[in-house]
């Protein structure tokens, strides 16, 4: 990961012919250390920039978003402190993070 803009970098592997999926945070509740809108794009091979968590559920979100981007639908994962995988990803502070993933299509 660099310090690049996400949409700046998901625009340029786009150019590049890869398949990418963005996640894109869409709700939190707590200790959630990026707010909603926060971006974290991903290639079909893992490839990623950006962030959605401070690293706390990055490597989830990557794992998911590389199959999206390679072409399974798109899906809203939740994480938080109520969920089995709380402790796994990182978010045992509290609180809980929506985050959509979807396929980032090519500009017509």
């Amino acid at each position: 990961m660099t310090e690049d803009d996400p949409l700046e970098v998901a625009a340029r592997w786009r150019e590049e012919g890869r398949k990418v999926a963005i996640a894109t945070v869409v709700d939190t509740w707590g200790s959630a250390p990026r707010p909603v809108g926060s971006h974290l794009v991903i290639d079909g091979e893992g490839a990623f920039e950006g962030s959605v968590s401070g690293g706390c559920v990055e490597g989830a979100v990557v794992a998911e978003a590389a199959e999206i981007a390679a072409g399974a639908p798109p899906r809203l994962l939740e994480f938080g402190v109520a969920d089995e995988t709380a402790w796994e990803v990182g978010l045992s502070c509290g609180g809980t993070i929506r985050i959509y993933v979807e396929p980032l299509e090519a500009a017509a």
